[in-house]
């Protein structure tokens, strides 16, 4: 092998890994405490179930440092509009049992996501990781539960997102012992 190709298959890997390291820089995995202030406590500082209702601000702040980034964020799924068990927009929340009997998250920890293509969804609250662009605005969605609609502020939105199932949400808050969604608190072995 020459010299000269030796040295442009060199610079072809190079170039590759560069490429290949870039791509992934680009999506940043972020945590529900990276959507909210410094100074905002987090919510188990705050109790739950009154969070948004403890905060000056009602939780409306966003972090604007992430906009227009790519992130990765894992929640859980709550359905807004569906067909069936194909989804094509849901709110994701950090964890079970928010904005259904319980009160509602600030709406700096819901993120409003549609999904790049409609997403199979078999139970509500089911944990996911969601990539896609992160735009800050205060946006509402109707959400219709069992005793009726609610209308829920999110304060970020994700379009075209890419949706996928995960185990284990990293950062979630457990539910106190007398919630009556403590069920849908995820145990590994």
């Amino acid at each position: 092998m020459s010299n000269r190709l030796k040295s442009t298959a060199a610079l072809a890997a190079v170039l590759i890994s560069i490429v290949a390291g870039s791509a992934s820089a680009e999506t940043a995995r972020i945590f529900w405490k990276d959507l909210r202030p410094a100074t905002q406590p987090a919510a188990e500082s705050v109790g739950l179930p009154m969070i948004a209702a403890k905060m000056p601000d009602r939780g409306e702040t966003l972090s604007l440092n992430l906009q227009d980034k790519t992130v990765q964020l894992a929640g859980y799924a709550l359905p807004v509009d569906r067909e069936g068990d194909l989804v094509y927009q849901f709110l994701l929340v950090p964890w079970t049992g928010a904005c259904s009997h319980m009160p509602t998250p600030p709406p700096n920890q819901i993120v409003l996501v549609t999904p790049a293509h409609p997403y199979r969804m078999s139970a509500a609250y089911q944990p996911v990781s969601v990539t896609g662009a992160l735009k800050p605005g205060m946006e509402k969605s109707q959400l219709f539960i069992l005793d009726g609609a609610s209308v829920i502020q999110s304060g970020y939105a994700v379009r075209k997102a890419a949706v996928v199932d995960v185990d284990v949400v990293p950062d979630t808050i457990t539910q106190p012992a007398n919630s009556p969604w403590r069920f849908l608190n995820k145990k590994k072995n």
